[in-house]
């Protein structure tokens, strides 16, 4: 169990550039307090303490903010970073040296007994806020764009966003991987649809505003108040008497 807590400390280093000390990590890293204490609920499930085991993970999903069933299996050096939000099913499997952001889920898609949740394969990258769902596989090395609802396999060393997440193909990915969000280089249609509408928000305001600059220069007085007073109510029309001609 120290062997196993030792690794998990070291891990933090190589994979977050914030970690200053053993002290600090071992104090204040939540994924790492959320990984002891799965350590010891995963052994009493195992040996069919499973009420206390519920009970001691309920509680770290408490301190933590990190829900791990302890059915769940976890390999070696997993590091989940900042761990607000992570939940962990039951049924789950996590291979060694994987990477878990905040926010990730890997739930279920079935009330049935039985194999439910994902298998992660070593080395695998989780982004923040994704989302795997089913007893799928995610293979060797393979990398999980932020916010992706992933639903099938993903093969081995490939990279996987949107939703539904697609594979990219590995000229789109390059070295353009982010964990905590997906860029351009990933080429997001979700991401791609949410910077259109806002392009053609500010599209809008810009004209909105050449519009009142034309008529403030025609003398027009548009202020709220002036057309309050004058009675103008814009959700109606009336209509004028036809001009009798003489």
């Amino acid at each position: 169990m120290f062997s196993r807590l030792r690794e998990d400390i070291r891990c933090v280093f190589d994979r977050d550039p914030a970690a200053r000390s053993t002290w600090e990590v071992v104090t204040c890293y939540p994924g790492v307090h959320a990984l002891i204490a799965h350590r010891l609920t995963h052994v009493l499930w195992s040996r069919g303490l499973k009420w206390l085991a519920r009970f001691l993970s309920h509680i770290a999903r408490g301190l933590t903010g990190v829900e791990i069933h302890p059915g769940a299996s976890i390999g070696r050096r997993v590091f989940i970073d900042h761990g607000m939000g992570v939940v962990i099913g039951e049924t789950a499997h996590i291979g060694d040296d994987c990477t878990l952001y905040h926010g990730v889920t890997l739930g279920g898609t079935s009330w049935r007994e039985g194999k439910r949740h994902p298998t992660l394969e070593a080395g695998v990258v989780v982004g923040a806020g994704a989302k795997i769902l089913g007893p799928i596989t995610i293979g060797t090395g393979a990398r999980i764009g932020s916010n992706a609802v992933v639903v099938r396999p993903v093969p081995a060393h490939a990279t996987a966003v949107g939703i539904p997440a697609r594979v990219l193909e590995e000229e789109a990915v390059g070295d353009g991987f982010q964990p905590y969000a997906v860029g351009k280089d990933a080429d997001d249609p979700l991401a791609a649809s949410v910077q259109s509408l806002l392009d053609q928000n500010a599209a809008t305001d810009r004209q909105m505003a050449q519009v009142l600059e034309a008529l403030h220069q025609l003398g027009v007085d548009i202020s709220a108040d002036r057309a309050v007073g004058t009675g103008f109510e814009p959700t109606s029309v009336k209509s004028r008497k036809p001009v009798k001609k003489t």
